[in-house]
């Protein structure tokens, strides 16, 4: 049977779970809610990297990603701005971006990622 490993689980949710040779995060979102779209990325990516290394891992593992913009039309060139110079060149993974409404109306960005433990 394979292991099952949770990181910073409340009652709601873990946030990261590794489970065989993969690791599942939990959206990441900035936690400074009042920066452009341009540090909600950053901020959030940087939490995204803390998370992959508590559960052994690095962004070079990326599997696949999902990101949410609040704004598509207005955010989608910035925030790519950000993602581009914080993926390891040649380790882009599978990715999907959407226009979703947010659970706070100043999320402007959330990042949702599955790694291969490094």
């Amino acid at each position: 049977m394979t292991r099952i490993q949770r990181f910073e689980t409340s009652a709601r949710m873990s946030h990261a779970v590794v489970h065989g040779d993969t690791v599942y995060l939990a959206g990441a979102i900035a936690a400074d809610l009042d920066g452009d779209i341009a540090a909600q990325s950053a901020e959030a990516l940087a939490e995204i990297e803390r998370v992959l290394a508590l559960a052994g891992s690095d962004k070079s593992s990326l599997l696949t990603a999902q990101i949410w913009l609040k704004d598509l039309p207005r955010d989608f060139a910035a925030m790519n701005a950000v993602w581009e110079a914080w993926v390891p060149a040649g380790h882009a993974p599978a990715r999907a971006t959407c226009q979703a409404e947010m659970a706070d109306p100043r999320v402007l960005v959330e990042f949702i990622v599955t790694a291969a433990l490094g």
